[in-house]
Formats: C-alpha cells, structure tokens, sequence
C-alpha cells in the first residue's frame, strides 16, 4: 500500500487526466467545427492517450491494494479562437500536468513509496514528451500563421497521426 498521501495525490491525478482527456476532446469537437478534421484526429488521440493514463494511475492504485476514490471531472473549455491559441492551452494544461505528477513522485520519495516511484517515472518521461510535442505544434502554427494553405497541410500532417508505442 502506498501512503495515505500518495494515494490521495494519485486519487487526485486520476481526475486531472480524465479531465485533461475532456479537454482533449472538447477540443477535438472545436476542430471539426472548423473543419480541420486532422487536427480534430490529433486532438481526438490526445483524448484516448489521457484516458489510458489515468487508467494506468487507477490500476496503479488498485493493484497496491489502495481505495481508489473517483472524482468529479470538471467541465472543460469549450471556447477557443483557434488552433494556435488551442494548442497554448493545451500546453499549459500539460505543463499543469506535469506539475501534478512531480509533485506526487516528490511525495513518493518521501515516503518511500518505492513502486510508486518506479511507476511515475513513465510519466515524467511522457510528460517531457507531450511538452516537447505542443511546443513544436505551436512553432510551426506560429510560422504558418493565417496562411491557410499552409494550415491545411498541418491539418494533413496532424491527421497522420497514429497510436503512441506503449499506449494500448
């Protein structure tokens, strides 16, 4: 069992990715409104992706023989002026993410919590991954800008996204 602490932060974080994978999908929603249905297909893998991970923390807590207490999932943005300011946003969540999750491994080192550890170490490396990979979607929105010819093609390269290794 991991600390009462570690289990609530995990509790915790079980919520923030379903809300993070809420997000993802409002947002898809936004894209296909707009007809880019490749960034909604990106958007829309985002959404899966999150869903997994808050599984792995809600299996993680049951296979330490920890309650897992599910919680509200909050209502998600539903309002966006586009994709560049839709990937900021998203950004800045996953940097909220990010945050969450350094907090609980800094409570599992103190506790010890020796599995906990181990576990959260997949996250922190995913978590540098989706930081990286929102960071280089804004970099090419921004160097595209309101050239919609150019933003199609993102749209296109966006769509061609498929699952992430280790993410079934």
């Amino acid at each position: 069992m991991s600390s009462p602490t570690v289990a609530k932060l995990i509790n915790d974080q079980v919520a923030m990715e379903f809300h993070a994978a809420y997000l993802y999908l409002s947002m898809s929603a936004h894209f296909e409104s707009q007809n880019l249905p490749g960034f909604a297909a990106w958007m829309r893998m985002q959404y899966q992706e999150e869903t997994t991970h808050a599984l792995r923390f809600l299996d993680f807590l049951l296979e330490s023989g920890d309650k897992a207490e599910l919680q509200a999932v909050a209502k998600p943005l539903a309002t966006f002026k586009g994709p560049l300011d839709i990937f900021k946003k998203a950004l800045a969540h996953e940097k909220k993410v990010t945050a969450s999750i350094n907090k609980i491994y800094e409570a599992a080192v103190k506790a010890k919590d020796y599995p906990a550890q181990l576990m959260l170490q997949w996250f922190i490396n995913e978590q540098q991954e989706e930081e990286k990979t929102a960071s280089d979607i804004i970099a090419k929105l921004e160097l595209v800008g309101d050239n919609g010819p150019a933003l199609l093609m993102l749209d296109r390269e966006l769509g061609s996204r498929g699952p992430e290794a280790g993410e079934e």
